[in-house]
């Protein structure tokens, strides 16, 4: 299904008006005059998103039920001293205290794989009685995880490494390896590197799935199922959705956008160009300059110059129209988003499934918590 509707969610409205604007008139006016509350409310809700393009488009109501993975079953924790959750945000310790209790008996000892502090490695180590081993190139991050150890006084051993490394990959026989929010190829490695090493179990929570990624080619499948082809911006789109954002982010985010928009015009005009030139992220503190000055000091980092006599209040806001109608025209793209995160897990897990492993994919938590809430699990 992916494949067969990628031409609605391919298409970036930023870079200009996607062709099915004019295939689907009715969906792209209807899109167009959703209120503010309207348009945050679906953002955040997928399931009356799909039913709002399946007024258009029927066929999309089956990604819905496609959509559905039900919780994984959790096992109850011990009492918890405050010493392991001392200094975690309550949000992310949330995120770990719902890892640790989806996972099951834990009988050998713990690999975390890129796993910072040392937070996840370090409860399941108290839980399960067994020593933990956290890897992590940081050697800050590392240096800290080993204090908070030695003061919950839990058998736990650090190691800089980069997980990517032989180094890191030579570590995963006899353990049972566990990576909560390994970014991209971090997370893939530890999928190949497992099977390579026949481990008996693992325990994976992926996120940022176009990290690490994009130097060469499109995305590799685990597994030929399909013929659909992804590059970066397709694996970005997948974890475009959060809920940790504040007022002031959302604003910054807001004026950037629009912005960056009015500035994309700015430089059509001027260059003659009349497509979309991509514009890498900007320092924040170039929102303070007002628009005209955001835009020099954007122009002198592209290596253009812009003259004199620029009309900076018609390209604010066109920047500011412009972004109306993206917000409103990428909600078909976010619609899919969380389909495309699920087909790239289900590669995962089908891969795993044929080289011989039981497999379970569940929620873990809430996604208020985090929508990276997929676990996966595999036991030999």
């Amino acid at each position: 299904m992916l494949s067969e509707y990628q031409w609605l969610w391919r298409p970036q409205p930023y870079k200009g008006r996607p062709a099915w604007c004019q295939r689907l008139p009715a969906l792209t006016a209807q899109l167009l005059a959703l209120s503010d509350e309207a348009l945050a409310l679906l953002d955040v809700d997928n399931a009356a998103l799909l039913k709002l393009l399946a007024g258009h488009i029927p066929e999309l109501a089956e990604f819905a039920a496609l959509c559905e993975v039900q919780p994984r079953i959790t096992t109850p924790l011990n009492p918890i001293s405050p010493h392991l959750s001392w200094a975690i945000p309550g949000r992310k310790w949330s995120q770990i205290e719902s890892f640790a209790q989806s996972i099951g008996p834990i009988d050998r000892p713990l690999l975390e794989w890129c796993g910072g502090k040392g937070h996840l490695g370090r409860l399941l180590a108290v839980q399960w009685q067994q020593p933990a081993t956290t890897l992590d190139r940081d050697e800050g991050l590392c240096d800290a995880g080993a204090a908070l150890a030695q003061r919950a006084r839990v058998t736990q051993r650090f190691e800089v490494v980069d997980v990517l490394t032989p180094a890191a990959i030579a570590q995963l026989p006899g353990h049972h390896a566990i990576a909560l929010h390994a970014c991209g190829e971090l997370h893939r490695t530890l999928v190949r590197q497992a099977v390579a090493a026949r481990l008996p179990a693992f325990d994976i929570a992926p996120c940022c799935y176009h990290l690490q990624f994009g130097k060469t080619g499109n995305y590799q499948p685990f597994t030929p199922m399909t013929t659909l082809q992804l590059g970066v911006d397709d694996l970005r789109l997948s974890v475009t959705e959060t809920v940790t954002s504040s007022a002031r982010v959302v604003s910054q985010r807001d004026q950037e956008m629009a912005w960056k928009l009015g500035f994309d015009r700015l430089y059509r005009d001027l260059s003659d160009e009349h497509y979309y030139h991509p514009i890498k992220s900007v320092e924040k503190v170039w929102l303070q300059l007002g628009f005209a000055g955001f835009c020099h000091t954007l122009a002198a980092r592209e290596g253009f110059a812009i003259g004199a006599k620029i009309d900076w209040s018609h390209y604010e806001a066109l920047g500011w129209q412009l972004r109306h109608e993206v917000m409103r025209l990428n909600l078909v793209r976010y619609s899919l988003r969380r389909p495309l995160e699920l087909w790239l897990v289900l590669d995962m897990a089908c891969y795993l499934n044929e080289q011989g492993y039981r497999v379970e994919l569940g929620s873990f938590c809430d996604r208020q918590i985090t929508p990276r809430n997929l676990l996966l699990s595999a036991r030999l």
